[in-house]
């Protein structure tokens, strides 16, 4: 059963649809802003789940918010102070309300801006097998969850929905967006890891790994757009039950690929129907990131 206050699927009528992604359903509000409205849906192995996650789509939005106004100084960002109920009509203010914003609409640049500070997930495949993540050699003997001596800088494919992102060097990421484009989003994305975790790790939370978008306005400006240091987009282990070697609890959908990996399931759709208490569980957990960070 759907929770009350779940969005599974945003249906506006007043503004032209653009598209939906995984989770955000994108609309058009004139020829230069966007409205995003971040639904409850969950995707996991890059395929989406039937069932919403009560809630979700409010704490991301809150937590991007957060991050866009906490790190404005280093990079601007896609918000805009258009309040998202004044751009829809009035019987569908309830679909925006805490769960959308309007934005710049953007040029993206497609790669995905990857920032590793541990070694976990597809990583840590990579260093197994050839003691590298994307390319870039690593020490000796690390074991799972260890910290890397420094973050690094990982950027992989921007793939279509229902296809994967493609781990690639910094190199062919150069030759995908030019030079100076790669080189400048390298440095912010580290800037942008290295201020969040410290910060995070004040809330007892450690972000492990995180991803960022970026697109181009008219003038050409760098500018984060999408989401913010989220559980969706980030990796968030509790601080104070992290060791290396052990695989820490997590306070994103790995609770849920943890669930369905433990499943007869060959990862393409449709997938397992989640059961209710860890659909309930996986709420809890979004939350306690959301007011751990926030306050």
């Amino acid at each position: 059963m759907t929770h009350p206050s779940s969005l599974y699927r945003s249906a506006l009528h007043s503004l032209p649809l653009v598209g939906r992604g995984k989770v955000r359903d994108n609309y058009a509000v004139g020829n230069d802003r966007l409205l995003i409205v971040t639904t409850d849906r969950l995707s996991a192995f890059d395929i989406i789940l039937d069932e919403p996650i009560p809630n979700k789509g409010c704490v991301l939005n809150k937590i991007s918010n957060f991050w866009f106004g906490k790190l404005a100084y280093i990079v601007p960002n896609h918000l805009t102070d258009i309040a998202p109920e004044t751009v829809v009509s009035a019987d569908e203010a309830r679909q925006v309300a805490g769960r959308a914003v309007v934005v710049k609409r953007l040029k993206p640049i497609l790669i995905e801006a990857v920032v590793r500070g541990y070694v976990a997930g597809g990583g840590w495949n990579e260093y197994q097998k050839h003691g590298t993540i994307s390319g870039i050699r690593l020490p000796t003997g690390l074991q799972y969850a260890q910290q890397l001596p420094e973050p690094i800088f990982t950027p992989t494919t921007k793939a279509a929905q229902g296809a994967h992102d493609e781990p690639i060097s910094f190199a062919e990421a150069e030759a995908r967006i030019g030079r100076a484009c790669a080189q400048r989003i390298r440095e912010i994305s580290l800037q942008l890891y290295t201020e969040a975790a410290a910060y995070a790790q004040t809330r007892g939370i450690l972000i492990a790994d995180t991803k960022f978008e970026f697109g181009l306005d008219e003038n050409g400006t760098l500018v984060w757009m999408d989401e913010a240091f989220t559980p969706d987009s980030s990796r968030f282990w509790p601080a104070d039950q992290y060791q290396p070697s052990v695989r820490p609890p997590a306070f994103d959908k790995q609770f849920v690929r943890d669930w369905l990996n433990a499943q007869a399931w060959s990862k393409t759709p449709p997938a397992p129907s989640l059961p209710a208490d860890i659909v309930r569980k996986t709420a809890q957990r979004y939350c306690e990131a959301l007011q751990r960070l926030t306050g």
